[in-house]
């Protein structure tokens, strides 16, 4: 049986909806962040070295990060499924997505969210002015200007196909949620980006979508 060990507001409830679509059985340990820090708890270094989510045990398997643990899922369990086959064109843009939602779009939204957070942050008050600043310049210097980009990006590539990795939907799709449905909140897709809105309004009404939802729980460290 396969555990999936869930943090609460993770990158692990994509997990939860791979297995959904795959109908694959699981159990899920839960785990609860610090409310000051939102960090891990100590109890997950017992599971994995890092003490980080998503992190799965499948027997003697213990296999982390979300990337590796989709195609993990897909090879031993898809059956053909979620993923073109090698000798398929789609195969390239398939492998292409899966890394670059944590390798491009997230650290992105990852740095955002950082930043908001320096800028209310408590500190002395002849500190702030300068804290501010900096976070206002990178803002509007680099992080502001590198999401429009990106966002603009895959508004352009869904041009060329219903889903990331061609006409059908993958475990491409799968990773690609968590940086999207971040940047529709972050950074918002207004009516710049309908394709990349409609997309994302496709993959969450998907049952296996709303099942996963249901047993995992909100991800409210997208609206925080």
């Amino acid at each position: 049986m396969i555990t999936v060990h869930h943090l609460n507001n993770s990158r692990s409830q994509r997990v939860l909806w791979l297995l959904e679509e795959l109908g694959v059985p699981y159990e899920i340990k839960r785990y609860q962040r610090d409310a000051r820090t939102m960090l891990a708890p100590s109890a997950l270094r017992k599971v994995h070295p890092l003490g980080k989510s998503p992190v799965i045990t499948d027997g003697d398997l213990t296999i982390a990060e979300s990337g590796a643990i989709s195609e993990y899922l897909v090879e031993r369990y898809g059956k053909g499924a979620l993923a073109p086959p090698a000798s398929a064109p789609a195969h390239r843009r398939y492998v292409y997505w899966m890394h670059y939602a944590e390798g491009s779009l997230m650290p992105l939204l990852v740095m955002k969210l950082i930043f908001s957070r320096i800028r209310s942050a408590p500190m002395p008050f002849f500190v702030k002015p300068v804290a501010r600043l900096i976070v206002k310049n990178v803002s509007d210097g680099y992080l502001e200007p590198q999401i429009r980009l990106h966002l603009a990006y895959l508004e352009g590539e869904l041009t060329k196909s219903t889903w990331f990795a061609g006409d059908e939907f993958t475990a491409a799709d799968v990773q690609m949620s968590f940086p999207v449905e971040a940047a529709a909140v972050r950074a918002g897709l207004g009516t710049d980006h309908p394709r990349l809105q409609a997309w994302l309004d496709r993959a969450q009404a998907r049952p296996a979508y709303q099942r996963a939802l249901e047993k995992g729980g909100p991800i409210e460290i997208l609206t925080g």
